[in-house]
């Protein structure tokens, strides 16, 4: 009996339950699209526009798979992925992500995935941007398109991490194909990037301690130079745009009714030669003799300057013969 009275009391709770709810549809958690302008990493100006970015919550933390503008024939989307990784409980009821470091054996299949087909080579220079060191790998397909993969790790040091703070990580993957861009230029997306994403607490800052000013600065015997004299390293440029071409600038073309000896009205004329002019092949040479005495008329014979000294001959008065008086 009373086994009857539960199973009805029960039967009776549930429809009601049944009856108060709102029958609304509601969408289980999982990747969903977000504005472009939400990205929690931002290509440079003149980078690579953003085509959609799909978010993914974890209990840790949340990453992003943010899809950028391809042109190539290579297979696959260029992209730049993100995840932010904190402490667990940071979104409920959501399983957490995994917690691995950056291996090398690892990189070398995100590598070998990132663009089919093509070779890639590891670089074995150490770089740096403004959130610290990265590394990437570039090749070159086929069909002649560049390709780069980049990946980096932003975490505070050992050091910061004692100090019951800074346990925040971010991890940044990059992939690059372009049939128009060198790999300089793909390279320069990886300094030129924003990540614009924080951790709620100091505790979870990934950046550590900000570095102090420069100890050159307001000290004597330490001179700073402007960047354009050429003491300090240019930055990497950013972009896809090439640097502009030198243009020369066209001669003038002579006006009409005007000689070639005249230049043209607002064109400076050009300076005299100097020299003999050389003659042209088959032109009949010019020289510089003078034109013979006796041609030219009214021309005088020269004179010798100063008293005129007699001969021996002539000194006396019996040698003062006609030839003398002369």
């Amino acid at each position: 009996m009373h086994l009857r009275k539960t199973i009805s009391l029960v039967a009776v709770a549930g429809m009601m339950a049944g009856c108060t709810s709102t029958g609304g549809v509601r969408q289980p958690s999982g990747p969903e699209t977000v504005a472009p302008e939400k990205a929690l990493v931002l290509p440079p100006p003149g980078g690579p526009s953003i085509v959609s970015v799909v978010e993914s919550k974890r209990g840790n933390g949340v990453e992003q798979n943010i899809s950028l503008f391809t042109s190539s024939s290579v297979p696959g989307q260029n992209f730049l992925k993100v995840q932010f990784l904190g402490a667990s409980g940071a979104n409920p009821g959501i399983g957490n992500a995994g917690f691995s470091m950056i291996n090398e054996s690892g990189i070398a299949r995100e590598v070998a995935r990132s663009a089919p087909g093509v070779p890639m080579a590891t670089s074995a220079t150490f770089l740096q941007n403004s959130y610290g060191p990265f590394g990437y790998a570039s090749g070159r397909s086929q069909a002649g398109d560049t390709c780069i993969y980049a990946w980096q790790q932003i975490r505070s040091s050992v050091a910061a991490n004692t100090q019951a703070r800074n346990f925040g990580m971010i991890q940044l993957r990059l992939r690059l194909c372009d049939a128009g861009a060198s790999e300089r230029q793909l390279l320069g997306i990886v300094y030129g990037y924003t990540v614009t994403g924080t951790f709620d607490g100091e505790i979870w800052n990934p950046y550590g301690h900000a570095p102090p000013a420069d100890a050159a600065l307001g000290r004597t015997g330490q001179p700073i130079y402007p960047d354009e004299d050429g003491y300090r390293a240019s930055p990497m440029p950013i972009g896809y745009e090439p640097a502009p071409a030198l243009v020369s600038r066209p001669r003038a073309a002579p006006v009409r009714g005007t000689s070639a000896a005249q230049p043209a009205q607002g064109v400076a004329p050009l300076p005299a030669p100097v020299g003999p002019r050389v003659p042209l092949p088959g032109e009949t040479p010019q020289t510089n003799a003078k034109p013979d005495a006796a041609a030219v008329p009214g021309d005088q014979s020269a004179r010798a300057i100063g008293a005129a000294v007699p001969s021996p001959d002539c000194v006396g008065d019996a040698a003062m013969t006609a030839a003398c008086r002369k």
